[in-house]
């Protein structure tokens, strides 16, 4: 506790729970007052009210020391009105776990805490709270596969054992020995099972930003922007040049930049991080969002897709906008990718945008390309940078296929018709933004079409509802 909440303002709740013995298990009511005398908490979890960088949260901890941090039916009951209590009073939580798992003394009882838990953390999704969690060391077996793969914002303790089975347990079930870095936390990261590694030093720094990031909106005012009419549009080809400009600023470059706090989320969940696609819970002029920004340099994959509907599912229970910055040729389309199945990935976000039920905004800052982009891009409000393209595919593709010959690529960028105001004739752009692209004139974008946003004071069902009925007309 006193690694993470301010110091004094922990204030664990006398709960007069106590354990029982449901198996009747051999000297297991003896074994309970030993860790009593040992760890000095009467069981594997304590919970309270707590403040972290001065503001109020929900903290519930486990103590390794009661019984290697096993959760038996008090633990789970203790988490369980943990994690009610946060939403009954609007606050975040947060769990920091060190546990071997389920407790083997209490059998089936200590197995069902895991339904248990998990249905009282879907009230604190109903009240639109943020849950963090800190997998300590170690984290293991029933608590990691219940609540704590169900956080929001997940970060592993340095040198914590992370895995579903604990290292021995997995050694003995496979007949062979562990690669020395799996079950580690360095090993959960680089597969996309959390989304940082944090010292236990840290650790208040890291959960303070968090909880500033995520603290309720306070807007700074920003100007309108408005674009000049051009004395000449460019042309297509003269677009395509501007919008692979390398110097241009790449998506999540800008995310970072024009946010004033930001808490990085990585990876997809499912075993994999993907460089081309970065989200982020963000403040941008004092106004929450979730970002995904799109790299210019890469082609978002599979996991790149599974991360995008990670973030969006989070601002959905955060109830928190949706912004997107796109900037891709398109979607990779390796061997690797196609196994993975890219085609079906974006298919899930093409649905997981349009059946968001925040508000999202879609900003193109450089170049759209086929699907891999549009999916992207379903948003209540499509914004593209004067200067930025958009196209059903890029051009030298199209001349490559319409004539055999990719020197035609100008050609093409022509008759496609993919420039900015193009987007805009078309009625599939709801507006321009002033070049040149910077992270403040991106802050005040964003910051401008949030607010127009908000102002329509839908619903959550209205809100998805119109989406999807705007691209189905």
């Amino acid at each position: 506790m006193k690694d993470l909440a301010d110091q004094g303002s922990f204030q664990p709740i006398s709960d007069g729970l106590e354990s029982r013995d449901p198996l009747e298990y051999p000297d297991y009511r003896a074994a309970l007052g030993r860790a009593r005398d040992r760890s000095g908490t009467d069981e594997s979890v304590i919970t309270g009210p707590a403040t972290i960088g001065r503001r109020s949260v929900e903290l519930a901890v486990f103590s390794f020391g009661f019984m290697g941090g096993s959760m038996g039916e008090v633990a789970g009951e203790r988490i369980a009105r943990s994690f009610e209590r946060a939403a009954d009073r609007g606050v975040p939580f947060i769990l920091r776990t060190s546990t071997g798992g389920a407790r083997m003394q209490e059998g089936m009882r200590a197995l069902i805490q895991m339904p248990r838990i998990v249905a009282a953390r879907l009230k604190l999704a109903d009240a639109h709270q943020p849950y963090i969690a800190v997998l300590g060391q170690p984290t293991t077996g029933g608590v990691l596969a219940s609540a704590g793969a169900l956080a929001d914002v997940t970060v592993a303790v340095s040198g914590a054992t992370i895995g579903f089975a604990g290292p021995r347990v997995a050694a003995r079930f496979t007949g062979r020995e562990l690669d020395p870095n799996s079950h580690t936390a360095t090993s959960a990261f680089r597969h996309g099972l959390v989304d940082d590694v944090i010292s236990e030093g840290d650790l208040p720094s890291f959960l303070s930003n968090v909880l500033a990031t995520l603290a309720p909106d306070d807007p700074k005012p920003v100007e309108p922007p408005s674009v000049a009419a051009p004395a000449e549009s460019l042309t297509g080809s003269e677009a395509v040049l501007e919008a692979r400009n390398p110097d241009r600023a790449r998506g999540p470059g800008l995310a970072r930049e024009a946010s004033e706090s930001y808490v990085e989320l990585r990876g997809d969940r499912a075993g994999a991080q993907d460089p081309a696609v970065f989200a982020a819970l963000a403040r941008v002029a004092g106004r929450r969002a979730v970002v995904i920004a799109l790299d210019s340099e890469l082609a978002p994959g599979p996991a790149g897709c599974r991360l995008a509907r990670r973030a969006i599912e989070i601002a959905g229970r955060l109830d928190i906008p949706v912004v997107t910055l796109v900037d891709t040729r398109g979607a990779d389309p390796s061997e690797a990718s196609e196994a993975g199945g890219i085609a079906w990935e974006i298919a899930a976000l093409f649905e997981a945008m349009l059946e968001a039920p925040v508000p999202i905004l879609s900003v193109v800052t450089g170049e759209g390309g086929s699907g891999g982009a549009m999916a992207f891009a379903t948003a209540d409000v499509l914004v593209a940078y004067e200067d930025s393209i958009f196209s059903v595919i890029g051009p030298e593709a199209a001349a490559e296929i319409l004539w055999r010959d990719a020197s035609q690529a100008d050609r093409a960028a022509s008759l496609l018709k993919l420039t900015a105001r193009d987007l805009l004739a078309f009625g599939i752009a709801d507006a321009l933004a002033p070049a040149p692209l910077t992270p403040d004139r991106v802050a005040a974008v964003l910051a401008y079409h949030l607010d127009r946003l908000a102002e329509t004071g839908a619903s959550r069902h209205e809100r998805a509802a119109a989406r999807r009925d705007r691209w189905r007309r």
